[in-house]
């Protein structure tokens, strides 16, 4: 078919998403290629930022009924994603690395847990609410935007980064400057994705240039193929293909919305939530957040610092 295929690893094959919230489904699989198409190779691989995090055993949080399930348990179960590379990844062998993966290790080891007794539980964007609710996982993490919907059934600490709908695109482009320099461009994302749809609501390219496919892995392997020149939703997800593949692919790095990731909690342990965002405060602090974001997301060469808590 001549066309730049993705690598799509057993870890993550067979999956199919529709969007329906900006960076919270249709999730992308491994870009790169190995059929002599002329992108660079992407490895499995999971790689560690270089960060290490050792069990606070003195940990205490009083009044947090989650805190004393997890200290009773001598364990942490916490809901991730799996197949977002550089964020919430695992890979062929089961190990599991990224941005988030790390956030959610180096909050375990403040409640006390050696990051080695994660459990970790994949679960489905739908079904984040009813996981937590119901005492399933202990905790969330992995590009969860925090919503007043949301709050309603569950609580937020951070947010813990702060994404906006970003383009990302070749390596050699160079007319593609933000969302304005669209026009005559064919843009690609999910179908039916809030992203996809800004950029139809907002005419940001002619109707015939909006190119839409079942997954984002689809979408990269169109751009490597020069079918497209753009691909479009939330820049940490772009990050995470761009770090895989960075001698081929960058992100423009000129957001147009906002999404602010956050910790998923239940709804009414304030003392977890509190606590959580004192941990938070001091990753952003001591360079903690900065060297985890630097060795996962950061490999895309896009630079990021740390959000300002909003604290509730």
């Amino acid at each position: 078919m001549g066309m730049k295929r993705v690598a799509v690893f057993a870890a993550a094959a067979a999956f199919t998403f529709t969007l329906t919230a900006c960076g919270e489904e249709g999730t992308p699989t491994p870009s790169g290629a190995g059929n002599g198409s002329g992108a660079a190779p992407v490895s499995d691989t999971c790689k560690s930022s270089g960060a290490t995090f050792t069990a606070d055993t003195a940990a205490a949080v009083k009044g947090s009924p989650t805190f004393d399930k997890i200290k009773s348990a001598s364990k942490v179960t916490i809901g991730v994603k799996f197949d977002q590379p550089n964020l919430g990844y695992k890979d062929t062998s089961g190990t599991r690395c990224g941005f988030d993966i790390e956030i959610a290790q180096y909050l375990a080891s403040k409640l006390g847990v050696d990051p080695a007794k994660i459990e970790y539980k994949e679960i489905p964007s739908a079904n984040r609410e009813t996981a937590i609710k119901g005492g399933e996982i202990d905790y969330y993490v992995g590009t969860y935007s925090i919503t007043d919907k949301r709050k309603a059934d569950v609580s937020f600490a951070g947010p813990y980064f702060v994404a906006g709908q970003d383009l990302l695109v070749r390596k050699d482009e160079t007319t593609i400057q933000g969302k304005d320099t669209l026009k005559g461009k064919k843009v690609c994302s999910a179908q039916g994705s809030t992203p996809i749809q800004r950029v139809r609501d907002e005419g940001l390219t002619e109707p015939e240039n909006i190119v839409e496919f079942k997954t984002y892995s689809e979408c990269v392997s169109q751009l490597l193929d020069k079918k497209v020149d753009a691909v479009t939703t939330d820049d940490a997800i772009l990050k995470g293909y761009a770090a895989q593949n960075s001698t081929d692919l960058k992100v423009v790095g000129k957001p147009f919305s906002t999404e602010k990731y956050g910790i998923g909690l239940p709804r009414d342990d304030k003392a977890l939530r509190d606590y959580v965002n004192d941990q938070l405060e001091a990753a952003f602090k001591d360079g903690t957040w900065q060297k985890i974001y630097d060795g996962t997301l950061g490999k895309s060469g896009s630079p990021a610092t740390p959000p300002t808590l909003e604290r509730y």
